[in-house]
């Protein structure tokens, strides 16, 4: 695509309605959010490791080209929910925002379904 990287954070920035969820989310969790997209959309290596698999960069693109702002915001929920110790949060993130738009979904239903079940 032969975007630079200034040009890669001002898409991804626009895709995920930056500023909405910079208001909403004091901390820099969208911010390093942000910079995880722009580093996966960037890379140039064949492969991205992704839940401790070599995926074909081409497909991990196009899921993180796929996020949103509600993506981030369940990816951001999750993180807050989390109790356990992460060893490699880089790794742990970008395996929650590649399953973000494919787990979203069922998650809500299901809390929704404890709330009121």
């Amino acid at each position: 695509m032969g975007m630079d990287r200034y040009e890669l954070r001002e898409e991804v920035k626009a895709n995920i309605d930056f500023e909405n969820l910079w208001r909403a989310h004091p901390y820099d969790d969208v911010e390093s959010l942000l910079e995880l997209v722009v580093d996966v959309l960037g890379s140039t290596a064949p492969t991205l490791r992704i839940a401790g698999e070599s995926l074909p960069a081409d497909t991990v693109k196009q899921r993180f080209r796929k996020l949103n702002s509600t993506h981030i915001e369940y990816t951001i929920e999750a993180m807050s929910q989390t109790t356990t110790k992460i060893n490699n949060i880089r790794a742990y993130l970008l395996t929650a925002l590649y399953n973000a738009p494919v787990t979203m979904g069922p998650y809500y239903s299901a809390a929704v379904r404890h709330d009121f079940g």
